[in-house]
């Protein structure tokens, strides 16, 4: 129980920040009447993806195989095969964003790969979240004092403190690039980063000497 008046604010911050990571997916795919030429050239199109992401290391820090799917195209009527495809998606991870557009339009010159992204992101324990929830909190002081003073009083003490649990709201980039042979190499492609919102909000209760009213 609180004896005294007692003010409750909502502190707010709003940060707009570079991305620290850019990811973005590749995926080979293979088809053919044969499964097993399928597969052969699923494999051999999923490891030429594997050597460019080596050449293209320390830029990229991480990869991670996703969905591998192979099925068969039957007939409207009947189970009868009359193709197979097989696709592997990538996942890829980079930090260095000036060799983001080269990879990714090298990786689209390979023979039935697709490329798509780039998706930009802070990483989960950028400093930029704690940041924010700093402001947050001494934009909620700021508040009890400006409300305090308008009433002639000060704030004493911090009564409770909740984070509401506004969190970083992604900017999204999408483009896609499809495989096949560029005549004289891929051209050159720059990729402007896109800032990521960086967003924390606080309800705080402060206890306040006595107002002085009239």
């Amino acid at each position: 129980m609180v004896d005294g008046p007692v003010v409750a604010v909502r502190g707010e911050a709003y940060r707009e920040v570079p991305p620290e990571l850019a990811r973005f997916t590749v995926t080979a795919t293979a088809r053919d009447r044969d499964r097993e030429t399928t597969l052969t050239r699923l494999a051999e199109r999923a490891a030429a993806v594997r050597v460019l992401l080596d050449s293209a290391e320390p830029a990229v820090e991480r990869r991670e195989t996703g969905d591998l799917r192979v099925w068969p195209q039957t007939r409207r009527s009947g189970e009868r095969v009359v193709a197979w495809h097989g696709s592997v998606a990538t996942t890829v991870t980079v930090t260095d964003f000036t060799a983001l557009g080269e990879l990714m339009l090298r990786l689209a010159d390979q023979d039935q790969v697709e490329v798509a992204g780039p998706w930009w992101a802070l990483r989960p324990d950028s400093p930029a979240h704690r940041e924010a929830r700093h402001a947050a909190i001494a934009d909620a002081l700021l508040r009890a004092r400006e409300y305090a003073e308008a009433l002639g009083a000060r704030v004493t003490a911090l009564l409770s403190l909740a984070d509401t649990g506004v969190g970083p709201q992604p900017m999204l980039a999408r483009a896609a690039y499809g495989g096949g042979a560029m005549a004289g190499g891929p051209p050159e492609l720059e990729l402007d980063p896109r800032p990521q919102t960086v967003q924390a909000a606080v309800e705080a209760r402060f206890s306040i000497t006595a107002p002085v009213l009239g």
